[in-house]
């Protein structure tokens, strides 16, 4: 892909002297005046395309085509523009590649656009074409090595490895041979399931310079990969005599005590690799994050982990990238105080690291360190002083708080920093507007904020499923409740808060039959404290009264303060909120 988007960059720094190509050939009867019309929109596009005006960039190409259809240059950039558009469509991508097609035959010799349009033909599943097309730019650019690896490598994504080898020897007669070179070959050769060409592609390399520890290593590999493991290990040990320093022979044994069943040597030579003073911090960070993830799949609940983990800080107390995983280790884990800790580490050896602050405040706002988060949140907008999701977690903080009162001016604050085009975010704000003054029993201003924002935004299904609940709560225009809360649930079906609010506007309605259709779906869903309490409700009134009692009793565990849960709890029965 970083190929492909280095030839499209290569592409357009070569769009004049192509035009300049096509300036004298009428074609398809175009007067002359038109062609050249024609090549200063195509210009023009070029100028738009480099100032990042997209849309105006495929505009002009297409009025330029129309012009002068018969220019071939301007068809190619047609073509590519086409490929590059958002959700491109397989006919619009086979419209594409005619386009560029006609330029090709055109000018078959041009490097980087016949380069291009090989490159698309292989992605879009036509590998012949891409061949021919590389084939061709060979024989008018003979010799070239670039060119030539390309051609042996459209070869093997076409899976004639055959040819591809044939062409990677070619590149070896005329440029000598090389390490990518045998690596690619060896590849073919496995590909192909050819074992005995693969190790006699090793063993020539090998002999080049028998005591290359890498060369040793890539044989010891390979012969791990078909199996034979003593002369595996017999390879391993010859690479740690040539090169006892060589840290990363430890990454290579324990891959072979990984591959081999063998888990203590594994665990030793990890150990070794993350101790190994001549292992740089990112490959040992690499070894570290293999080994975590192994350990997870496996459930591994001992403190293998966080050993390893002291013995890499100790040796290197001041990386800051140690301690982001560490923190990233302990979210997996759900271990939010130990995250929260390792990232204040990593903050402390680099302070200005906006994403890491930002980080910072989400961990504490799951850990429901609220009045930490908001502290988080005002470093975090040293670094990040327009990011009005910043704005959005302190004013949430606050609403969680219970200061409601910040919590409204925070969101005011940002309504004047929102786009006033974007209505979407200005909804959304003002949802969480209704929603605190909802909980802050302000009636009129929590229905003003939610009729806002539904006309700002009438598809919100945030501002739907709140309104929908807090007209439920209180009893009120049930039926316009019922519709807000469908079509919330509608555009997101999976949300278990939208399908407890469906519930509850069935449970206000007094359906209880539809209501615990619903909360059962919820629950299935997310066995929060808050939807057990709606489902046990809801079991009461569907007279299953202990069965009611086991739910509040559950979610009495997960919300043990809970004071109208506890009524309900001890006296098994129904309690309004």
């Amino acid at each position: 892909m970083k190929r492909f988007l280095v030839i499209i960059a290569l592409t357009l720094l070569a769009l004049t002297t192509i035009a300049g190509k096509n300036e004298t050939k009428a074609k398809n009867n175009v007067s002359l005046a038109d062609q050249r019309k024609a090549e200063y929109i195509f210009i023009e596009a070029q100028n738009q395309k480099m100032k990042g005006n997209f849309d105006a960039f495929h505009d002009l190409l297409v009025y330029a085509h129309e012009i002068d259809p018969g220019n071939t240059a301007i068809s190619f950039y047609m073509g590519m523009c086409l490929l590059k558009m958002n959700n491109t469509t397989k006919e619009r991508a086979e419209r594409a590649l005619t386009l560029m097609k006609e330029h090709f035959e055109a000018q078959p010799e041009d490097l980087y656009e016949t380069t291009f349009y090989s490159d698309a033909n292989m992605q879009l599943g036509h590998p012949d074409e891409a061949l021919r097309a590389l084939k061709v730019l060979n024989e008018h650019n003979p010799n070239r090595l670039e060119l030539q690896v390309r051609l042996a490598e459209a070869y093997s994504q076409s899976g004639d490895y055959v040819q591809s080898n044939a062409t990677y020897d070619s590149i070896a007669t005329l440029f000598g041979s090389s390490i990518q070179i045998t690596s690619s070959k060896i590849d073919n050769y496995m590909a192909m399931n050819d074992s005995t060409g693969a190790l006699r592609e090793m063993r020539a390399m090998l002999a080049t310079a028998p005591q290359n520890d890498t060369y040793n290593i890539a044989m010891s590999s390979l012969f791990q990969h078909y199996g034979m493991n003593d002369s595996a290990l017999y390879y391993l040990d010859r690479a740690q005599e040539y090169a006892p320093d060589n840290g990363y022979i430890y990454l290579a044994r324990a891959e072979y005590y990984n591959m081999a069943g063998d888990s203590i040597g594994y665990e030793q030579q990890i150990y070794n690799a993350l101790t190994a003073e001549q292992l740089d911090v990112d490959s040992k960070l690499g070894v570290l994050l293999g080994y975590i993830r192994q350990r997870l799949a496996a459930e591994d609940t001992t403190q293998r982990i966080n050993n390893l983990f002291t013995v890499l800080i100790q040796q290197h107390p001041h990386e800051a990238k140690i301690h982001q995983l560490y923190s990233e280790y302990f979210y997996t884990k759900k271990d939010f105080k130990g995250a929260i800790e390792q990232l204040g580490y990593s903050l402390d050896v680099n302070p200005t690291d906006a994403d890491g602050w930002r980080n910072m405040v989400i961990l504490n706002m799951m850990d429901d360190n609220y009045a930490d988060a908001v502290k988080a949140s005002e470093k975090a907008l040293e670094y990040n002083p327009d990011n009005l999701d910043l704005y959005g977690y302190v004013a949430g903080c606050y609403h969680q708080m219970e200061e409601y009162d910040k919590a409204i001016e925070t969101y005011q604050k940002i309504l004047t920093l929102v786009d006033s085009t974007d209505l979407e975010r200005q909804s959304e704000l003002i949802t969480g507007m209704g929603d605190t003054y909802s909980e802050m029993g302000d009636t009129a201003k929590t229905v003003e904020c939610y009729e806002r924002a539904l006309e700002l935004d009438p598809v919100n299904s945030g501002a739907l499923n709140n309104y929908a609940y807090y007209l439920a709560q209180r009893g009120e225009d049930l039926d316009r409740a019922e519709r807000m809360a469908a079509i919330a649930v509608k555009d997101d079906p999976e949300n278990a808060n939208f399908i407890d609010t469906y519930a509850w506007v069935y449970f206000a309605k007094k359906d209880y039959t539809k209501a615990l259709l619903y909360i059962k779906s919820a629950v299935e869903k997310d066995e929060s404290n808050h939807l057990l309490e709606h489902y046990g409700d809801i079991l009461w009134f569907n007279d299953e009264k202990d069965a009611a009692v086991e739910q509040w009793t559950k979610a009495l565990e997960e919300d043990p303060d809970n004071e109208l849960l506890q009524r309900k709890v001890k006296n098994k029965t129904y309690y309004e909120e």
